[in-house]
């Protein structure tokens, strides 16, 4: 049975997790604006959980394509406040974050985890998370970075660079000291990666799951479902389900969405 270690919560993972997303930013691709402030984020965190929400995972800065960089103490402004509140809700609460200063701070308020687009590539992110007790932390894999990802997509066999750079990772991080039961992989669904290279990791998901470590998956409403559905953004619902089911019947334990 696997299990993940966060801060505060021993989560059981026999019963896949649903992560629910509060994006407090303008820009985000499918909701952007619509919780840029306190109290509707606040409110969007309370109905995800009314929705079945198992973990809240707040974020920032936009990560879409194209989008850009949001500055240190923009991002500090635009969390700290919600994760203050969020964290009082009974739930495990995740900081989408590749800032290591955000990393701390929100540590600092009792978050549980730390998820990062970046697998704490970033000079000093490592060593937040090794310094820490048990929090959890998602490593995730991305090819290029967010301004420019839509344009520099992987070549050859994404499955092989994905698990192999993921297993890396995350031996690095075990290697500082942090427990395997803390750590969870995202082969990061769009970043950077073709339509097909996408699907590829889909369908071979049994790969990445063979490392051992809990899968999250994250397929909500992202640009693959649209290009083979022709589906806007605020209509990609129905694929959306249907790929978490399948990442689920394939290995993943939790599904952001």
């Amino acid at each position: 049975m696997q299990q993940w270690q966060t801060s505060r919560f021993l989560l059981n993972l026999e019963r896949p997790q649903v992560m629910g997303i509060v994006n407090i930013t303008p820009d985000s691709f499918s909701d952007g604006g619509a919780h840029d402030s306190l109290a509707p984020a606040l409110a969007h965190c309370e109905q995800l959980l009314k929705d079945g929400a198992d973990i809240l995972d707040i974020g920032g800065e936009s990560t879409r394509p194209g989008s850009p960089a949001v500055g240190l103490e923009e991002e500090l402004a635009r969390v700290l406040p919600l994760v203050r509140e969020a964290v009082k809700l009974g739930v495990p609460v995740s900081v989408d974050t590749y800032k290591t200063e955000v990393m701390q701070a929100v540590l600092d308020l009792g978050a549980d985890i730390i998820n990062d687009i970046w697998a704490l590539r970033q000079p000093g992110a490592a060593a937040v998370v090794a310094a820490h007790a048990q929090c959890g932390v998602c490593l995730m894999h991305m090819h290029s970075v967010p301004q420019s990802m839509h344009r520099e997509h992987m070549q050859g066999d994404a499955v092989v660079q994905v698990r192999d750079f993921l297993a890396a990772s995350a031996q690095a991080l075990e290697a500082l000291g942090v427990a395997r039961q803390r750590i969870v992989l995202d082969a990061g669904t769009g970043f950077g990666k073709t339509v097909a290279q996408n699907f590829a990791l889909l369908a071979r998901e049994a790969e990445l799951a063979s490392l051992g470590y809990p899968l999250l998956a994250g397929w909500s409403r992202k640009g693959s479902l649209g290009q083979i559905t022709g589906l806007p953004v605020d209509e990609r619902m129905v694929p959306s389900v249907a790929a978490a089911l399948l990442s689920v019947e394939r290995g993943a334990r939790i599904v952001r969405v």
